[in-house]
């Protein structure tokens, strides 16, 4: 179980990590919107495009998660955070510190991706 502090601290982290992501997406957005698309030799057309679309991608993930955070966020303020979906015991610190919007401890994460394994094959 966490204590208040324990809380306190991924509470935080999360917001930091929530803002500095919403800061880059406000940067790419106008990044974008501020490039002379008029770029008349192909060779750098097609670099920008490939720059661009390697930089939406990682917006992209970047997006996933930051709905991540804020679910992790919504568990701290609900009492949820900290508990595995699967087992509904408490995911260790250590877990949580590595991977603070996780929502499985590490034997159900592990148990999971095993299982995922052997669907694909």
């Amino acid at each position: 179980m966490l204590t208040t502090e324990q809380l306190d601290y991924f509470k935080k982290h999360l917001t930091d990590r929530l803002d500095e992501l919403l800061g880059e997406v406000n940067k790419t957005v106008s990044g974008m919107s501020g490039v002379n698309e008029n770029i008349p030799d192909p060779t750098d057309r097609a670099s920008l495009e490939s720059d661009r679309n390697f930089t939406l991608r990682i917006r992209d993930r970047e997006r996933k998660l930051i709905g991540k955070i804020k679910e992790a966020l919504e568990r701290i303020e609900t009492g949820t955070y900290g508990i595995c979906e699967s087992c509904e015991e408490y995911i260790s610190y250590d877990r949580l510190k590595a991977r603070p919007v996780t929502t499985l401890c590490i034997e159900c994460k592990t148990k999971q991706e095993d299982e995922e394994k052997l669907k694909g094959k």
